[in-house]
């Protein structure tokens, strides 16, 4: 499969740095593709792979780190819950793309990722094309400055638009007739 090798270039690039150590511009991974392409499973397997090497991992749905990120910056604990999302060597944020934010949200997500640029890696799984990233972040001047953080440098795989789970359902819904 065409998705192995960058994949693992990737995580290669990951483990020969040490723990904490990144070099600019490789720490960033963006898988894009529809829903029932592997995204996620990539993004889980990376993160678990790169546990397994001694990495710190943090593995979050995007609404979930934005209503996190609203929660502390209402209790006055935004800048430390910034700073543990900044710690971690891998950060991944899956489903971003699915849910449209609030200029509020998107700001938010966007301080973590400036936290994080340039010194720890960070993999994104996205439904969305990054220019239909405006239907998320409705800022466009927004929008680009998050599309560039999480570019800059980095490997991008486009997963494609065949369901897997979708292909599973009719395969065996043929073997049973």
């Amino acid at each position: 499969m065409y998705l192995l090798p960058t994949w693992c270039y990737f995580l290669w690039n990951l483990r020969s740095q040490s723990p904490g150590v990144h070099d600019q511009g490789e720490g960033s991974l963006c898988l894009i593709g529809d829903s029932g392409t592997g995204k996620s499973h990539l993004l889980i397997a990376l993160g678990t792979e790169a546990a397994m090497a001694g990495f710190r991992v943090k593995y979050v749905r995007a609404t979930k780190l934005v209503n996190e990120l609203v929660e502390a910056a209402d209790e006055k604990l935004l800048t430390k819950t910034i700073a543990r999302y900044g710690r971690v060597d891998l950060l991944c944020i899956d489903e971003l793309g699915y849910m449209e934010l609030d200029r509020r949200g998107a700001e938010l997500l966007f301080q973590v990722l400036t936290e994080r640029e340039e010194k720890n890696s960070m993999a994104i799984a996205s439904n969305e094309s990054f220019s239909a990233w405006t239907k998320t972040f409705t800022d466009p001047r927004l929008c680009a400055a998050i599309v560039d953080r999480l570019t800059f440098g980095g490997n991008i795989i486009e997963t494609g638009t065949e369901s897997y789970r979708l292909a599973h359902t009719k395969a065996r819904a043929e073997q049973a007739q």
